[in-house]
């Protein structure tokens, strides 16, 4: 699974670049996030039902882990 730090300085832009900017962060962390989640879900998916049992999932588990969502 992979892990990525989202934090950022803090830059204040104005006008129609700093709207375009905002944007193109904010596509490419929405495609960070879905790829991450693919490869998590990709990767749990693999595991046989023993190997997911051994870490405490089930196989209706990896949408949640995989989403980032609690419960599991």
């Amino acid at each position: 699974m992979a892990v990525l730090d989202t934090t950022r300085s803090a830059t204040v832009s104005f006008g129609l670049v700093g709207r375009f900017g905002a944007t193109l962060g904010s596509i490419a962390a929405a495609l960070v996030e879905w790829n991450d989640a693919r490869v998590t879900r990709n990767t749990l998916g693999a595991l046989s039902d023993r190997e997911l049992e051994d870490i405490g999932l089930c196989r209706g588990d990896i949408e949640l882990v995989a989403e980032g969502r609690k419960g599991y």
